[in-house]
């Protein structure tokens, strides 16, 4: 079968290459329609009940998300000439397109009681800039009694202030909010240059535009470094230019075809498929050096470059297409996750990585059987001296050092069994940015200032509607509040109780004591001051549905973290909740975008764990159908199940956590570590049949054969993925980190501990059926 196949190929070779021409055309035409992703991406179910009752409350309050900040601390803003200059700042602000409101000290409002008219007005407390510092001093210092923005747009024991920016829904899921958040950046740095007031920018839309803008700032960067290394190693590999130019430009092609089915699929752009291209760059090489590789050995045997390259692909085909199949393994479990992200990336790396198998089979013969025949200086790779010797040490290491490498094995599977219990699984809100940019600096001055920026909502059904009118209910929400402004890392609270305290203290003329709330009495009075329609009946319907049972408390809290904020939720609020709600028969219930983005990385985390436990079995099948024998399948897994452990061995020494991108290392890295093995135990299950099925000669021979090509590939895979190390997300980081390292590692256990396994547990019986898929390999 392949042998017809490499002559059809040699055959139409120029219409074939005319062929992946066009594709790549088309492909490329496609991939202009690639858009980024704006939003973090839904990692938890549409219909998981926390997901389902989070997109209830949306409904109902609106976006809790949606706030940008501006952060500062100096008390020379409270100059006239600065104070000036913070006005304008804030009016240039609120008048862009997508704003839909400023709260900053210069356009403060407050809840004026109007005597003449019997009801609350909503006023600014500056109408217009102040004449004079006496009179800016004087405003200020009644800014200052008005208990509703204390630890939210202020911080009196700090001194510092903020300006607090509301971006319309429209705005906030589209490309026009990277726009709009560098208008704010500029104006706000401007205003920095102006004044010299240091200024600090945080919120979910600004975290969110910054994520996205590196996402594709990367990927440029990523791909041409990728390429880079590539194009080094290739060289170094191979002493001349002619392996290298067309592995490189079949690698563009894959690299176009992964963006034109993104385009084709109507994908977005995120930080994994951002990833993509890169990734398939330093996948798809491999098969370019066993091809090559394999083409200088049949160029020398036979003395005809036509019939070296039908024989290449004859012997090689089915070895090619088995081992980007379980490549392809390794990503295509993805998709079984509930989870589009993970579902996007593993399809498009799927489809890609077989993509490259039939493009290299097809590319490079078409292209070399035009170019002349390889010359001395491009096949004296094969005679490189220093790889006969390592190829020679690793025959007596696993011929004569059995036991050696046994005891090795056993003390490394110990000390990484004892490190992977120590793993801990945490993620972040921020997690891929590194701890001395610029976005975590400001995260924290205003985490220290006024105790996190990332929002938390509970909302409290008190089972029947109308419940404003019920002073009970409100004193309990009142005492809640209380405890919850008593927990160091969340902001004062915000709710319809904190409104009714702040009209309290507008109906007894401002006074700083009366910001409590209303007694049974004074609720009456207070409650007739309420205007049915106007601002504060808006900012009201915000905090209560239209039934009046369902009361939110709003919150923002600092990003803790997976773990201290789960300890924050089942150990502190919930409990404290049951405890005063409870009895009356309410429900409480915690939701908000932070919540949401934790549990989803959750949900990812699990998916992947599912996803590997899926593609080892998967490749388990796969092998033992290859090789019909059941114990060279399990001996080819616990071989590439080492590097894994050792792996997650590393991360619990080293102190890094299990999160998304950690957690995919050992999903990828399975698939392709395994690739080494399938081409070895090929060329074993060859040679034993060469040998009157003698194991010792046939593991011994097998590694002279294909050693070569594993290191090369090996080395090639790991330059590739340690790139990802020089990236600016953390998570970007882990992964080259740890998938490099593993399959390092994976390189050694598949070139000593799996012949050295095959020398104690194989028999050599292997039935030869005519006609076997690793005849002639």
């Amino acid at each position: 079968m392949w042998a017809k196949f490499a002559k059809f190929v040699i055959r139409f070779r120029l219409p074939f290459l005319i062929l992946l021409f066009l594709l790549t055309v088309f492909m490329a035409y496609q991939g202009r329609k690639v858009e980024l992703l704006y939003d973090f991406v839904k990692l938890v179910p549409t219909d998981d009940p926390e997901m389902v009752y989070f997109q209830q409350f949306l409904k109902t309050f609106g976006e809790d998300g949606n706030i940008m900040v501006v952060g500062m601390k100096d008390s020379s803003v409270y100059k006239l000439d600065q104070f000036t200059k913070l006005y304008q700042l804030s009016k240039e602000i609120a008048d862009l397109e997508g704003i839909n409101e400023v709260i900053s000290i210069p356009n403060l409002k407050y809840i004026y009681k109007n005597e003449e008219l019997k009801k609350f007005e909503y006023k600014a407390l500056f109408p217009q800039l102040p004449p004079d510092q006496a009179t800016l001093d004087s405003l200020i210092t009644f800014a200052k009694t008005i208990k509703l923005y204390d630890g939210q747009i202020w911080n009196p024991q700090t001194g510092a202030m903020m300006l607090a920016i509301a971006i319309d829904k429209k705005y906030f899921a589209s490309s026009r909010r990277e726009v709009l958040t560098a208008n704010i950046v500029s104006r706000a740095e401007k205003f920095s240059k102006e004044t010299k007031i240091e200024v600090h920018f945080s919120g979910v839309p600004y975290i969110r535009t910054i994520i996205a803008k590196s996402v594709r700032e990367e990927l440029s960067i990523f791909l041409a470094l990728s390429l880079g290394v590539t194009v080094i190693v290739l060289f170094l590999f191979f002493r001349s230019w002619q392996p290298v130019v067309f592995p490189v430009i079949l690698i563009g092609m894959v690299v176009v075809w992964t963006t034109g089915l993104l385009g084709l699929f109507g994908y977005k752009m995120t930080v994994l498929t951002g990833l993509l291209p890169p990734i398939l760059v330093v996948i798809g090489i491999p098969n370019s050096v066993y091809i090559l590789t394999k083409f200088h050995q049949e160029c020398i045997k036979k003395g005809d470059k036509i019939k070296a390259l039908i024989s290449v692909i004859s012997k090689l085909g089915v070895v090619t297409l088995m081992t980007n199949a379980t490549t392809a393994i390794g990503f295509v479990t993805l998709t079984t996750a509930q989870i589009s992200i993970l579902q996007e990336f593993g399809l498009v790396a799927a489809i890609n990585i077989m993509a490259t198998f039939i493009v290299s089979l097809i590319y490079l013969p078409a292209v070399f059987s035009y170019l002349p025949m390889p010359s001395p200086k491009h096949v004296a790779h094969l005679d490189f001296s220093f790889m006969k010797k390592i190829l020679d040490g690793i025959i007596i290491l696993v011929t004569a050092h059995r036991k050696k490498v046994y005891l090795t094995v056993v003390l490394l599977a110990a000390v990484s069994g004892v490190g992977m219990w120590k793993i801990k699984a945490v993620s972040y809100m921020v997690d891929d940015l590194p701890q001395t940019s610029q976005i975590i600096q400001d995260l924290r001055f205003l985490e220290a200032n006024f105790k996190g920026v990332m929002p938390l909502e509970i909302i409290v059904d008190t089972g029947k509607p109308k419940s404003l009118r019920r002073p009970e209910i409100l004193a309990k929400i009142d005492s809640f509040q209380y405890y919850l402004q008593t927990i160091p890392y969340i902001t004062p609270p915000v709710s319809v109780v904190t409104l009714l305290k702040a009209a309290n203290q507008s109906y007894f003329n401002g006074n700083i004591g009366d910001f409590q709330l209303p007694s049974r009495r004074e609720l009456a009075f207070v409650q007739r001051y309420i205007p049915k329609e106007g601002t504060i009946t808006t900012m009201t319907n915000a905090l209560i549905d239209t039934a009046g049972q369902n009361i939110r408390i709003s919150l923002k809290v600092a990003d803790l973290g997976s773990a201290r904020m789960d300890s924050l939720v089942d150990k502190h609020i919930e409990p404290q909740a049951k405890a005063i709600f409870g009895e009356e028969g309410m429900k409480v219930n915690i939701t908000g975008t932070t919540l949401i983005f934790m549990k989803g990385n959750e949900y990812l985390i699990s998916n992947l764990k599912q996803s590997l436990v899926l593609a080892i079995f998967l490749i388990g099948c796969i092998i033992a159908f290859l090789f019909k024998n059941i114990r060279i399948m399990l001996i080819s897994i616990i071989t590439n199940l080492l590097p894994l452990l050792i792996t997650a061995g590393l991360m619990g020494y080293f102190g890094v956590p299990l999160k998304p991108s950690t957690a995919l290392v050992f999903s990828i890295t399975f698939g392709i570590a395994v690739d080494d093995s399938i081409h070895y135990l090929a060329r074993y299950r060859q040679e034993l049949w060469a040998h009157n099925f003698n194991v010792l000669e046939a593991v011994k021979l097998a590694i002279k054969e294909t050693g070569t090509s594993m290191v090369y590939t090996s080395l090639v895979l790991f330059a590739g993925f340690v790139i990802f190390t020089a990236s600016d997300f953390g998570g970007t980081i882990a992964l080259g980190a740890l998938t490099s390292t593993t399959l390092l590692i994976a390189m050694f256990t598949s070139l000593i501990v799996l012949p050295s396994l095959l020398i104690t547990f194989d028999d050599g019986k292997h039935k030869q059926v005519k006609g076997d898929w690793t005849e002639d390999v």
